[in-house]
């Protein structure tokens, strides 16, 4: 089959849905692959390493390709260029999506990638929700420490002490642990709370400290129903006073935020009011990894650097990933690969399977339909 990798068309977008590593495993499958002239080069991926694989660079790689594959869903005029009965594999966005109804008109098969059963011990190799999320804790350290005006080390000089910058990481995930263990490699103090009690063990094994909130045997049992599908839960009323209390004090004592939290279907959950920002010590800084989702800050702005009246500012960066696009693409190309090859039986035949539960929780249109329920 024709396989197409398309440009990336989204504004800050610089990560591509194959390499040369997949690609030539793709062609060695037996697969033709066309590539977009450039699609790979912000990512570092220039033409001339895809044509030494044997893929074939195109003006125009959605032509009689009958599988598509990105990193972002097609939009617009992108979506009428889709050949009739093809396959598209990217991240769609479902939730917020509102094209859908496009994909099933032109009769194309879209898998949305961020929709696959993280709890399948079968699926991790295809994650790309974790694969990513592990690249963007790391650099939203990075990206805190470029804009904190102090040390993250304590440091000993004869000019005096300089004391370890105390870094504070809302959300325990995978962008969570990995921004603890950067943090901690950087030479901070790190403090960390997550809605789920099991991640304190996860914390302190990177060398942070839990910030630990009170809960009812009924939460506990809540938040261990949420944590086997990899998410948070909603707390009861009095939980979320007594986070909000502990939160206040950790975060005015901070020098540096993350927060992390995100829920599918919904938009994040808001962690930090603005009077606990009011409360920082001027020159912090706080890093929303949510603000895309409707930010878990109170005063966050996606693409925008946000300097309050204390001299906080609060870091709207979107799309973290896309700024490790070499890493973040071959890892997401991996995952790709690797949910591509589900599509064929052991002859190389393409057959989408309704009955496999990674194809079926992935497959949200077919068949001139929309299978997706945004419930």
């Amino acid at each position: 089959m024709q396989i197409g990798i398309p440009t990336e068309t989204i504004v800050g977008e610089h990560r591509v849905a194959a390499t040369p590593e997949t690609v030539k495993k793709l062609i060695n499958a037996g697969h033709h692959v066309v590539i977009e002239r450039g699609a790979g080069v912000r990512a570092a991926y220039i033409d001339s390493a895809y044509e030494q694989v044997g893929a074939q660079i195109t003006q125009d790689a959605y032509a009689g390709s009958a599988i598509i594959l990105k990193v972002r869903a097609p939009q617009g005029e992108e979506i009428q260029k889709l050949t009739s009965g093809s396959t598209v594999i990217a991240m769609f966005d479902p939730y917020r999506n509102t094209e859908l109804d496009q994909f099933a008109a032109q009769q194309v098969s879209a898998f949305a990638l961020e929709l696959l059963p993280r709890t399948l011990s079968r699926a991790q190799n295809m994650d790309v929700l974790s694969s990513q999320a592990n690249l963007a804790g790391y650099k939203s350290v990075l990206l805190a420490a470029a804009e904190y005006q102090r040390m993250f080390p304590m440091l000993m000089t004869a000019a005096g002490t300089v004391k370890p910058a105390r870094v504070v990481i809302m959300g325990v995930g995978v962008a969570g642990l990995q921004a603890i263990a950067t943090a901690k490699r950087l030479g901070a103090i790190v403090e960390a709370t997550d809605l789920r009690p099991t991640a304190k063990e996860q914390v302190e094994s990177l060398g942070g400290k839990w910030l630990d909130v009170p809960m009812s045997d009924e939460e506990k049992q809540k938040a261990a129903d949420a944590a086997k599908n990899g998410y948070g839960w909603m707390p009861g009323e009095q939980y979320i006073k007594d986070q909000n209390i502990i939160v206040d004090k950790a975060v005015s004592n901070a020098d540096i935020v993350i927060t992390t939290a995100l829920l599918p279907g919904r938009n994040a959950p808001r962690l930090i009011k603005a009077e606990t920002v009011a409360k920082m010590k001027p020159g912090s800084i706080i890093l929303d990894m949510a603000v895309e989702s409707g930010g878990n800050v109170e005063g966050s702005v996606c693409g925008e650097n946000v300097v309050t009246e204390n001299a906080v500012t609060i870091l709207g960066i979107a799309n973290i990933p896309a700024t490790l696009s070499t890493e973040a693409s071959a890892l997401y190309a991996r995952n790709v690969f690797n949910f591509v090859e589900t599509l064929f039986d052991k002859e190389q035949t393409f057959a989408i399977n309704q009955a496999d539960e990674i194809q079926k929780a992935l497959l949200i249109t077919h068949d001139g339909q929309v299978l997706f329920q945004r419930g």
